[in-house]
Formats: C-alpha cells, structure tokens, sequence
C-alpha cells in the first residue's frame, strides 16, 4: 500500500448534546468513508463541546463525562465496525474517579485506542495524561495522537515519531484564543461568526488571517517536516461558547506542505491521498538519523521554572530563560 486515504472533518459541537453531535459525526463519517476515506478524523472533545466546560462544576463534569466503554465512544466504535473505517472522536473521559480530555480512535477490527490529552488546562478538575499513544492498526502503519497543545510543544511530535508513528492525528480546538502572547492569536469578534451569511468575506479574511490559518503557518507544518510524517489537523469552526474556532482543516505532509485544506469557514469534510512513500527518506526522517541524543539530557532536566499545564497556558508572568527561577 503505497497511498492512503484520509480525511480530517471540522464542525460546530453543540454544548453537552453528545446525541446531536453523535448524529453530526455519524452523517460526515459516512459521507468520508463513501468518498473513499479510511481513516477519519474529528476534532477535540466534539462529542460534548470544549471551551464552555471551563464554566462548569466539577460535579457537573463528572455527570457529563463517559468512561471508553460508555454509549458515545461504543457507538462509534460500532460505526467503525460497519463502514470499516477508523474513526477517531474526542470526548470527557472518566477513569476511576479522574476526569480526562481524552481521544479515541475506533479501528474497523473492534479494537480502540485511547489518548489523554498531555497539557490538559481546560478546567481544574480534569487531569492531564501521562503517556504517549502510538499503536498499530489493521493497515501496516503506526499512527499517533496528540490533542490541540500537547502539539505545541516540539518534544511530544518528536518522541511520538521516535516511538514509530508515521501518520498523526492533531485534533484541535483553536483559532481566535486570548493569547497573553503579544504576538499571539487575539479573539476574533464573535459578531463576525453572526453575520457570516450577510457579509462572507469578513469571516473568512478573520479564520484564514493572524489569528486562524496564519498562525498554524508559524508552526504546524514544522511538526510535519521536522519529524517525516503526516499531519491530520482536524478543528472546531464557529462559536464555542465566547471565542470562535477557526476550522482550517488539513493534511500536512513529511515535507510540511499541505497537500489538502479548506479556507472555508462552515462544516466540512477535507480528503487526502497520503503517499506513504515520501517518509523513509524524507528531511525529517534524515535529520533523526543524525541526533546525538547524547547531548540531549537537558530536554529531561527539570530547570526549576517548569509549571503546570493551566498556569502555564494563562500566566501573564514573563520568562527569563536566563534564569533558572524566573516565571514562578
């Protein structure tokens, strides 16, 4: 199999409505796999919604959330059984007693695999995952997972390539965030989601401007290229709850190109041919020859200014990196 066909969906999630949102994915997922997709990938925790969470109480996630075995994922689990497909869906997890932002991929021979998300900040009560998920699957190839911010962070890309994967899985919530970065994406105005059929342009110009497409630019596709594999970036578009996520769905090859997207801003399913030929001596793949990860004991070295996932996605404190103290 030198090619293979997948496909990365943005939608909106209605909040706490995992019935309506199964509905949606069941719709778009046959929709992939009849155009051919194999493997189809949706964004993050689209079962329930995401940035309203933060608002909840801790009792009401747990009454939101499902372990692996409850009905949403068992239901898309049966789903990949039948169209004989991946599928690959994120949800509220519970697992003895700790909450989750968790993402699972339901392969077409029964089986699941399941990634917690690494950096988890979106409320206090759900904690953050301890392992990288990499796995093989019914085709021949080892595929990875990492949700929205653990793929910002350079070491989790590289050790999921190191560990064997060639295609990842990216599923997002972004686009139109309140960086405290100066140079960082800014809330787009949520008027301009609203008035989106009057005035067309206005929302696309925001969702592929500095704060959506533009800035996955800065980074993204050097995931892709640093490390020789896929990227199946998948994403919210539209209102989540006060901020605007950006969609820009899209698949990223081991050179950084991206080989497939849509700049526009409604429900859509994107479909790519990835050509699995391009990794084994691809740049990325070569430069990973050539570490010397002799050198690299100080990537595992706590440097003293090292916070948690929350405190450091929202603290305005600056970081001197000349100071082994500095950002506490």
């Amino acid at each position: 199999m030198s090619t293979f066909r997948s496909a990365v969906v943005q939608f909106e999630a209605v909040p706490d409505r995992p019935d309506r949102n199964l509905e949606t994915i069941t719709r778009l997922a046959r929709q992939a796999v009849a155009d051919g997709a194999r493997l189809v990938v949706f964004p993050e925790m689209c079962l329930l919604g995401y940035w309203h969470l933060r608002r909840h109480t801790a009792e009401r996630l747990y009454e939101l959330a499902e372990p692996v075995s409850g009905p949403s994922v068992s239901r898309i689990q049966q789903l990949a059984v039948a169209l004989g497909a991946g599928l690959g869906v994120g949800w509220l997890e519970v697992d003895d007693g700790a909450l989750f932002n968790s993402y699972a991929v339901c392969l077409p021979d029964g089986t699941t695999q399941v990634h917690r998300k690494l950096h988890a900040f979106e409320h206090e009560a759900i904690s953050s995952g301890s392992r990288f998920t990499v796995f093989d699957t019914p085709w021949q190839l080892r595929m990875g997972v990492l949700i929205c911010w653990d793929n910002n962070l350079v070491e989790n890309v590289r050790a999921t390539a190191l560990l064997g994967a060639t295609i990842l899985l990216a599923p997002h919530q972004t686009g139109g965030t309140n960086s405290v970065s100066p140079h960082g994406m800014k809330p787009i105005p949520l008027q301009v989601w609203e008035n989106r059929l009057a005035d067309p342009a206005a929302v696309e110009k925001a969702f592929n401007g500095p704060d959506g497409r533009e800035w996955l630019l800065r980074w993204l596709p050097a995931r892709a290229h640093d490390n020789g594999l896929f990227v199946l970036f998948s994403n919210g578009v539209g209102r989540d709850d006060d901020e605007l996520r950006t969609g820009n769905a899209m698949v990223i090859d081991p050179y950084g190109r991206i080989i497939a997207e849509t700049p526009a801003p409604v429900e859509a399913v994107v479909l790519a041919d990835l050509d699995l030929d391009l990794v084994p001596l691809s740049t990325g793949r070569r430069w990973m020859r050539g570490r010397r990860p002799e050198l690299y004991g100080i990537l595992t070295e706590p440097q003293g200014n090292e916070l948690a996932p929350r405190a450091a996605r929202f603290s305005p404190d600056p970081l001197d990196p000349g100071r082994a103290d500095s950002g506490r």
